[in-house]
C-alpha cells in the first residue's frame, strides 16, 4: 500500500455508518475489517519508519555527544503528519482496495 499517496484525510471525518455496512450487513463485522487492516498498515508504517532511522543510528554510549540531525527530524515530522493508520483503513475500505473473507460462510457455499 501506497499511503504517501492516500487520499484519505488528516483530520477525524463523520461518515454515514449504514454506508460503511453495505457490504458486510453488519457493522460490527465492518468495524473489526477496518480495525485489523489498520493494524496492518500501523506495522507497515513503523517498519518503514524504523528501516530509514536506522541509517541515523549512533551506538556511542556517552551522554554527552548528543546530535540534533536535521534528517532525522525532517523525516519524524512527515511520518507524524501522515494519516492516522484508521483512516488509511476507512479510505481503502470506502474505495473497494481492502479483500476479506469470512470463513465461517466458504463452509456454508461449500
Amino acid at each position: 500500500m501506497d499511503y504517501k499517496k492516500s487520499k484519505a484525510p488528516v483530520d477525524t471525518v463523520t461518515r454515514n455508518i449504514m454506508d460503511l455496512c453495505q457490504d458486510t450487513g453488519n457493522i460490527y463485522e465492518t468495524v473489526a475489517i477496518i480495525s485489523k487492516r489498520a493494524n496492518q498498515i500501523s506495522m507497515e508504517i513503523k517498519q518503514d519508519l524504523s528501516k530509514k532511522l536506522q541509517e541515523f543510528a549512533s551506538y556511542n554510549d556517552t551522554l554527552e555527544e548528543v546530535f540534533e540531525n536535521r534528517e532525522q527530524i525532517e523525516i519524524s515530522r512527515y511520518y507524524e503528519k501522515l494519516p492516522k493508520a484508521t483512516l488509511l483503513a476507512t479510505q481503502e475500505y470506502i474505495e473497494g482496495n481492502v479483500f476479506w473473507r469470512d470463513p465461517s460462510k466458504d463452509k456454508e457455499l461449500l
